[in-house]
């Protein structure tokens, strides 16, 4: 799968290779460079092996790795109160509040662990929420009752997947990380899902926190880019 979504956003990527033979890249290069856009393929450990002979062939560096967890769900899932930390499912007319905490938390990463190697505007971050908007739920973490934090999940097959935590720095290691994985957990649980997974950088904080919560490594991802050709 390729997709774009406007000049530097984290959307643009191709994923899922590796999976169903070796891909034809020529006309989705080609789609990225009209754009000036670099490609960005996600390679999970899990593919076909050939397949970095094949990227390295055509002028991909590696450039990061990110780690994909998982757990299964269905038993009890323990509450998580850390004190004066409270989390919601946000409304609508949260939201504004639930994306400026967010996205300073994305802008300020936690400096433990494995950097992530990209850097976005806030306006481009901005742009990515509300285009998934629709496709997730939200959740809005407040420490005496200020916004802190914010975190999502959406749900496919009976899979959970966590996406878009964050915690505004000046509010970190207040417990609002652990506080979220577990609200989106007990939700899970109870719609029935069987497994929920989550993407980390190796090392963090957020890998920490998740595994603390019963999650374990499936695989890693391997992030490789190739600059728009001329």
């Amino acid at each position: 799968m390729a997709s774009y979504a406007e000049p530097d956003s984290p959307i643009n990527k191709i994923a899922g290779l590796g999976f169903a033979g070796l891909p034809d890249l020529a006309r989705v290069e080609d789609a990225y460079a009209e754009r000036a856009t670099p490609v960005q393929a996600e390679v999970a450990s899990l593919a076909d092996p050939e397949l970095l002979d094949l990227l390295a062939g055509r002028g991909y560096r590696l450039v990061s790795f990110e780690n994909v967890l998982g757990r299964p769900l269905g038993g009890a899932v323990e509450p998580v109160t850390p004190p004066g930390v409270e989390v919601r499912p946000c409304g609508d007319d949260e939201f504004d509040d639930w994306m400026r905490v967010v996205v300073d938390g994305s802008l300020h990463p936690d400096d433990q662990g494995a950097p992530a190697h990209e850097e976005f505007p806030r306006q481009i971050l901005e742009n990515a929420e509300r285009d998934t908007l629709r496709l997730v739920r939200r959740y809005l973490a407040l420490v005496d009752g200020v916004p802190a934090g914010g975190g999502s999940s959406r749900v496919t097959d009976r899979i959970a997947q966590f996406t878009g935590a964050a915690t505004a720095p000046p509010f970190r290691r207040r417990g609002v990380q652990i506080a979220l994985l577990a609200a989106r957990l007990a939700d899970a649980t109870a719609a029935g899902c069987e497994t929920a997974v989550i993407t980390v950088q190796p090392g963090s904080k957020s890998q920490q926190n998740a595994q603390r919560r019963g999650f374990a490594l499936l695989y890693t991802r391997a992030i490789l880019v190739k600059e728009p050709h001329r």
